[in-house]
């Protein structure tokens, strides 16, 4: 596979991000779609109310146009373009009802949850359609198991779900999501070019230059914020790049960090609805270390640095798959 067409990649990616953020930015500002902070988060996130969000139509809008260039077309290349769009404008909605009619959870759980379970359930077809493997492998070993079409679906769906809410979960600090999100996908394009999967190669390097472009402006102190656009866009991209690659198990160790965000906020809830204590100071767990006294930068460079581990990890285990 030709390694210059994925960096080719992610430089058009991420000049497009550059470029179109600082022409976003001040239509948000003027049309008044400013972050709302919730009022039992850390006190120090009260400064940023108002911040321009829904940045996240620059993310969608550079890696499309780097996407829809640089790919060919076949049925992964409409599985990632559906699951990163899907989730995508599931998220915009989402951002929109909060901004506009000043709701401040957006869409009802119902809403989301089938929006999800719609563009989910479109690319469950397109991958049947296509015959895709069933089989999934442990990493770090050469072993798999064919599941069959009854329980290898629901799996991939439940699966979708589950990944574009733990990264939607990671979008709380200033440059957080947009940093974890790129050294997650580095390692996936690294295991699509090895699987020879050209539009998975192609899509992981679109969503890093488009990610990397909108650090630039989203870095601390941040000057927008992606929202659910971004983040859920972002979670439906990597979801269906790892089934696609059939690396799904291993999301759990390259996209470790967002799992251990998720599972921090369903820890927190189960324990205080059965103990009625908190286990954490605040969830989602980075958070908990802002609140421990941590500044917001460090806590933010350290997740990164975990998930470059992790993403190292992954990339060593897949040898064995």
């Amino acid at each position: 596979m030709d390694f210059g067409l994925i960096l080719l990649t992610i430089g058009v990616s991420f000049i497009l991000a550059v470029i179109s953020a600082p022409l976003l930015i001040p239509l948000l500002r003027r049309l008044k779609f400013g972050q709302q902070i919730r009022g039992e988060g850390p006190q120090s996130h009260q400064k940023k109310a108002g911040t321009p969000t829904m940045g996240g139509i620059v993310i969608i809008l550079a890696f499309t146009l780097a996407f829809l260039k640089f790919s060919v077309v076949n049925t992964d290349f409409y599985v990632l373009l559906i699951a990163t769009l899907g989730f995508g404008l599931v998220g915009f909605l989402d951002d929109y009802i909060k901004i506009v009619f000043k709701r401040s959870l957006g869409l009802t759980a119902r809403q989301k949850l089938f929006g999800q379970l719609l563009f989910s359930g479109i690319l469950c077809a397109l991958l049947l359609s296509e015959g895709h493997s069933t089989a999934i492998g442990i990493p770090g070993t050469g072993i798999s198991f064919d599941w069959g079409p009854w329980f290898y679906y629901p799996f991939i769906v439940v699966m979708l779900l589950a990944i574009s809410n733990a990264v939607n979960f990671t979008d709380g600090l200033d440059g957080l999501l947009s940093g974890v999100s790129a050294i997650a996908l580095g390692a996936y394009a690294v295991i699509a070019m090895q699987a020879t999967s050209l539009p998975a190669a192609v899509c992981a390097a679109a969503m890093i230059g488009a990610v990397l472009g909108f650090l630039v402006f989203n870095a601390h102190p941040a000057k927008v914020f992606m929202g659910d656009t971004g983040s859920l866009g972002i979670g439906g991209a990597i979801g269906a790049i790892a089934i696609v690659t059939k690396s799904e198990l291993l999301f759990l160790i390259i996209g470790g960090v967002f799992v251990i965000e998720m599972l921090s906020v369903v820890i927190q809830v189960v324990s205080f609805k059965t103990r009625g204590k908190r286990v954490f100071k605040m969830s989602p767990i980075h958070h908990h270390f802002e609140l421990s006294g941590w500044s917001e930068w460090r806590v933010v460079v350290t997740f990164w640095a975990v998930g470059l581990l992790l993403a190292c990890i992954g990339l060593y285990l897949n040898k064995g798959l």
